[in-house]
């Protein structure tokens, strides 16, 4: 595989997250994602379309080509194995390994990734649920829903953490809700969409609904 700068890297992964099935890419919004000024966010489209990893029309957006999902996936890949790592052998925060991996990303020995991979006993998600591509570029899907939509007294497995931002997961930590923890739905409060839940039968917790809403679980 070809090397990349680090913000080509860094453009391509980005890509990958925003755009859609059917729509592209726009420049406002990769400039407002990237904090690029648009300028900046045109002068590298036109790279990445020589190096055939995007296409690129001015004034209609851009999405990435076969090649250019393949590098985004690689990148990505690196990334949540490291988060991997980060949280399960060093024994980082969740909300701390982010961060990190996006510094150790960069790192695209094929080598050591599969090393690493093969030593984490190949993972299929990462500290915050979002799937691990393979060497292919293959993930595993999930069946999931939203703790706001999950029937009282239904017993299901938290298995991924929509909004990751740093504030969000201190939170969470700070009320031990983590991944693969079993967790009830005991009531729904109309008035504010607040639940009272049960964490791995012994802690009762009241969350706000808007924090359910970032938390996903799948039937245990």
């Amino acid at each position: 595989m070809l090397n990349f700068s680090t913000s080509e890297e860094n453009y391509l992964k980005t890509i990958y997250h925003l755009q859609t099935k059917d729509d592209n890419v726009s420049t406002n919004e990769l400039a407002e994602k990237l904090q690029a000024k648009p300028a900046s966010i045109t002068d590298m489209m036109k790279k990445l379309k020589t190096r055939k990893l995007v296409n690129y029309q001015p004034y209609r957006g851009f999405r990435l080509t076969p090649e250019g999902k393949k590098v985004a996936l690689s990148i990505i890949r690196r990334h949540r194995l490291w988060e991997y790592f980060l949280a399960e052998k060093l024994k980082f925060n969740w909300d701390e390994v982010h961060e990190v991996a996006e510094q150790l990303e960069h790192v695209s020995n094929k080598k050591l990734v599969d090393k690493l991979d093969e030593f984490l006993a190949y993972p299929k998600f990462d500290p915050h649920g979002d799937p691990i591509p393979d060497t292919n570029g293959k993930m595993e899907a999930t069946k999931q829903i939203s703790l706001s939509e999950l029937q009282i007294n239904k017993p299901a497995k938290i298995c991924y953490i929509a909004n990751q931002s740093e504030l969000l997961l201190e939170h969470l930590q700070e009320k031990k809700i983590k991944m693969d923890a079993m967790i009830v739905v005991k009531r729904k409060f109309s008035y504010d969409d607040s639940l009272e839940i049960k964490l791995d039968n012994k802690i009762m917790l009241t969350i706000s609904g808007q924090l359910a809403k970032n938390i996903f679980v799948k039937h245990g």
